[in-house]
């Protein structure tokens, strides 16, 4: 595949005004399907899962299959669409969309087309420096995922070049709700940021609502990203491109970045754009061509004739609404106030998606600076290490209780850091961890005394120019006890009797 030729950036927006649109998909943690009774699992179960194997009759789309719509899912859509600050349509419908889907037994997709069920909202976002920038949201719409396609005999296990596909259907029939905005406009040099932190707060959004894990490497939050240029003072947009699915805060940015460099080439050269879907590369920070992208009436939609209109009472409206959570934009500034962290300490939190992690953790009784650091230090280390995710690791209440060992002198922040691979690794609680490896800081000066008399006798250099006044030099002796007490003694108290003991 030939390189695209990119515009610089800067060069780009003086020349063309980039013009937005997003399409968000959310997977709903309903115990079933969206029209069956098959099992939906949460991650791990659904990962683990042999193929083919969360289905029903419906999903295969067999002859004689009925569906029957998902009340929970209904609920969580409606508190979506609440929480977009949309209204919510006393009546909306199903319909068919036709379209070849190899992973869809019955070859259409239910979805909603002209009669969401949320409509006309808006979303505050918060940039990193502060800047507010409102979404409008054009609607928020129930439909199904399809299945999973894995590509066989390939070597980039991608459609080109395979030799067969393996269809599983696991997937197919997941609740989903499609976050669609209006055009947004005026974000100019900001597109790629505004792209993140829409997409950022969406996730914020339905994780506090409690209706989707919301983790883009997993799938359970997808993000398409419309973009189009125009040419300055230009009133008719400009020919768009859908970038699909890309599986993280980092990659909706770059890919937003690189199709604005990647169109203002092509149109200052001459050519023109074509309305496709494109593939996101993550490796290489590249889209690719897809397949041209139809309009709405290519999908033949029709209402779906084996579901009723979806019809919530009013009195079902407004206790959801009463149930809403704090916005995300205000929960940020109310906490960061509480805490007293700096721009940079918060967004080390909320970029790492540890907000709730945090706030629970010190809710449990640590202090914000001990939580702050636990989570964006040690245990997302490990998680990047392990390829999971931080909060798969630990409870906050296990780093509450490694903290309080730290404080009361039983651990060295070096012991600490092993108590925390032991509690990862399932050995336990942070005291069994201690107490099965033997991890407790050394606490007898008897048994200091020992090993530091012991290496001052092995080291007379060291300890004459202790005595001539070079303290510095006891780091030789302190480094020596260390090794011989394996790391369990508090290197602050091994100094002050290094030092004592030199001193006789």
């Amino acid at each position: 595949m030939a390189t695209a030729k990119l515009m610089d950036f800067d060069k780009a927006l003086e020349l063309f005004e980039p013009v937005l649109g997003f399409e968000v998909h959310v997977e709903l943690n309903t115990n079933t399907k969206m029209f069956s009774d098959a099992p939906n699992p949460a991650n791990e179960a659904y990962h683990a899962a042999e193929p083919n194997t969360l289905i029903a009759p419906v999903d295969l789309g067999l002859p004689g299959s009925l569906p029957v719509v998902n009340e929970t899912a209904i609920r969580s859509s409606i508190s979506l669409g609440l929480a977009l600050g949309c209204s919510i349509a006393p009546s909306s419908r199903f319909a068919r969309k036709n379209y070849f889907y190899p992973d869809l037994g019955k070859n259409y997709q239910i979805s909603q087309y002209d009669e969401p069920i949320a409509f006309e909202g808006e979303v505050e976002v918060e940039l990193e420096d502060g800047t507010i920038v409102q979404i409008p949201i054009e609607r928020a719409h129930m439909e199904e995922d399809a299945g999973k396609l894995t590509h066989m005999g390939g070597a980039t296990g991608r459609i080109q070049g395979a030799e067969y596909s393996l269809v599983d259907y696991n997937r197919a029939g997941v609740p989903l709700v499609e976050i669609v905005t209006k055009v947004i406009f005026g974000t100019e040099h900001r597109a790629p940021e505004v792209a993140k932190a829409y997409v950022a707060t969406i996730r914020d959004i339905v994780r506090s609502l409690g209706i989707s894990e919301a983790r883009l490497e997993r799938g359970n939050l997808r993000c398409d990203a419309n973009i189009s240029l125009r040419p300055r003072g230009q009133e008719k947009l400009g020919t768009r491109t859908e970038t699909k699915n890309v599986n993280s805060m980092r990659s909706v940015e770059r890919a937003v970045r690189y199709e604005i460099q990647r169109q203002a080439q092509i149109l200052a050269d001459g050519g023109t754009i074509t309305q496709e879907t494109r593939h996101w590369h993550e490796d290489t920070g590249t889209t690719s061509p897809g397949r041209p992208k139809s309009d709405a009436d290519d999908y033949r939609y029709f209402p779906e004739p084996d579901l009723l209109p979806v019809e919530p009472a009013a009195e079902l409206i407004e206790e959801l609404r009463a149930q809403l959570p704090e916005q995300p934009v205000a929960r940020r500034r109310r906490l960061m106030a509480e805490w007293g962290f700096t721009d940079l300490e918060f967004q080390d939190v909320r970029n790492g998606g540890l907000l709730d992690a945090v706030e629970a953790t010190i809710s449990a009784g640590a202090t914000p600076a001990t939580a702050r650091k636990w989570w964006t230090g040690e245990i997302s280390r490990l998680a990047n290490t392990q390829e999971r995710d931080a909060t798969e690791l630990i409870s906050p209440e296990n780093v509450v209780a490694l903290q309080k060992l730290v404080d009361a002198g039983t651990l060295t922040d070096k012991l600490a850091r092993q108590v925390l691979e032991g509690v990862i690794a399932g050995e336990g609680t942070p005291q069994e961890v201690v107490d099965g490896r033997g991890l407790a800081v050394v606490s007898d000066d008897g048994a200091l005394i020992a090993a530091i008399d012991e290496a001052l006798a092995a080291q007379p250099d060291v300890l004459a120019k202790i005595k001539d006044g070079k303290v510095q030099a006891a780091g030789a002796v302190i480094g020596a006890v260390m090794k011989a007490m394996k790391g369990q003694a508090d290197a602050a108290r091994v100094r002050e009797l290094v030092l004592e003991r030199a001193a006789q």
